[in-house]
């Protein structure tokens, strides 16, 4: 003869709820820091920080202003992480930073399978170097720009 006993399911439910609410509260914490190549962006902690730290200093670089606040500039194209540990040693920040293309107009010059990149508005063009990018001597590469600029001067004037 089989025997059941009576299990109550409240306690095994009541960790299931508080371990979804934790879990929930890290993903809603969860964040990726945007930055666009060669600016900085500022990041806030909500407790001091004893020791932080780039996964790849080649994607993005960390200078501390004071305990609470860094600066993370964006330095190659891609995607590493940042860890903040407090003053016990124990990690309490670990989160994804992606570098992002620069905005505004960019504009590629492609020389058989050199390429160079320039950042341009309307009246003028300026060299943006790229990873990537060919080590093309500047008056070479500003012999192009002055041309671009002229052609779009001409016609701003209508001619």
């Amino acid at each position: 003869m089989i025997s059941r006993r009576h299990v109550s399911l409240k306690p095994v439910l009541g960790i299931l709820a508080g371990l979804s609410g934790l879990l929930a509260a890290s993903a809603a914490g969860a964040q990726t820091v945007e930055i666009p190549l060669d600016q900085v962006h500022v990041l806030a902690f909500k407790t001091p920080v004893k020791t932080v730290f780039v996964g790849n200093p080649v994607i993005a670089d960390i200078t501390v202003i004071d305990p609470t606040h860094v600066f993370i500039l964006g330095k190659n194209f891609g995607t590493t992480n940042v860890v903040a540990l407090d003053e016990r040693g124990e990690e309490f920040f670990n989160e994804q930073v992606t570098v992002l293309d620069r905005p505004g107009s960019i504009v590629t010059l492609q020389r058989g399978a050199g390429k160079s990149t320039l950042n341009c508005n309307a009246a003028r063009c300026e060299g943006a170097p790229t990873p990537g990018d060919e080590n093309v001597p500047y008056d070479l590469l500003t012999g192009q720009i002055d041309k671009r600029n002229a052609l779009n001067a001409k016609a701003a004037s209508g001619q």
